[in-house]
């Protein structure tokens, strides 16, 4: 099976990064705001917002605000200059959107957002993919990063896109790119809400996502990945083995343990490991090895 990363042999490790300029795009939604809140320090940020947006004052303590429209490829060839990595983050995020808002959001956007960091010599494009690209799979299905796209939606059909556009962009064209398919985004005060139980399996905390960004940012060695963006949920829908292993993502946050009635069940004593882990499990070296 093919793998769904890439490494660039010519890539060069420089041990801890300097300081990067960064473009996010959609800075004003929820996960734009926090990344600009929380990795101004680190990076220097040109923050884009839709013209005339409301909440664009709400992060300009946090780097440069410009206004574009995803349409207007010369103008993001423009913000695209001198930038080393772009975050696009901007779309139509409603699972329920329709094709009349898709087309030119989410796939005529992200197609010019691509050949405006292509175009100007940008480094990296960070693409916000979705679970909605694999929400197809049967619900009891953990989904690996190297199996099949499956939508569940018009949505998540044009996630899809995204993701193999930026292959194309990654293995022909030059740029490097990183795919994150995003779970339920959320505070940890909303994982103790009491319908949070939804999100059981899809659970993502706002400073896991923010380390995988940061993460996906400060890596020099891939050309393309595919990583999934969910926190450490004892159930998880997407797979995170990759992202472990290839950017040393270390999610702090368990569902499981932020939601009380989940909590009341007291799932990490009675849920069996099928392991050593089991303390009724007898078997192994234990006798043998002991002193």
């Amino acid at each position: 099976m093919a793998r769904s990363f890439t490494i660039d042999p010519a890539a060069q490790h420089s041990g801890q990064p300097s300081s990067r300029t960064v473009l996010v795009t959609g800075a004003a939604g929820r996960i734009g705001s926090y990344f600009a809140q929380h990795s101004h320090e680190k990076y220097k940020l040109r923050l884009m917002v839709q013209p005339g947006e409301e909440k664009a004052g709400d992060i300009a303590a946090f780097g440069e605000v410009v206004s574009a429209d995803l349409s207007d490829l010369d103008r993001l060839k423009e913000l695209c200059r001198g930038i080393d990595t772009v975050l696009h983050l901007a779309g139509d995020p409603d699972p329920s959107a329709t094709w009349e808002s898709l087309l030119p959001n989410n796939i005529i956007g992200t197609y010019n957002i691509l050949v405006a960091a292509r175009s100007a010599g940008c480094r990296r494009v960070i693409y916000a993919s979705s679970i909605h690209a694999v929400s197809g799979y049967p619900a009891d299905v953990q989904v690996k990063t190297d199996e099949p796209v499956n939508p569940g939606d018009l949505y998540g059909v044009s996630k899809c896109f995204g993701e193999a556009l930026g292959r194309y962009m990654a293995e022909q064209e030059g740029l490097t790119v990183i795919a994150l398919r995003i779970g339920s985004f959320q505070p940890l005060e909303a994982g103790r809400e009491e319908n949070a139980i939804r999100m059981l399996d899809s659970f993502v905390s706002q400073r896991d996502l923010n380390q995988l960004i940061e993460k996906s940012i400060d890596d020099e060695r891939l050309r393309f990945a595919i990583f999934q963006g969910v926190s450490d949920n004892r159930f998880k829908r997407l797979d995170i083995s990759d992202a472990r292993e290839l950017v040393g993502y270390q999610p702090q946050d368990d569902l499981t343990e932020l939601q009380p009635q989940l909590q009341d069940l007291n799932l990490n004593e009675k849920v069996i490991t099928h392991n050593l882990s089991d303390s009724g499990q007898k078997s192994g070296i234990r006798n043998e090895a002991r002193c």
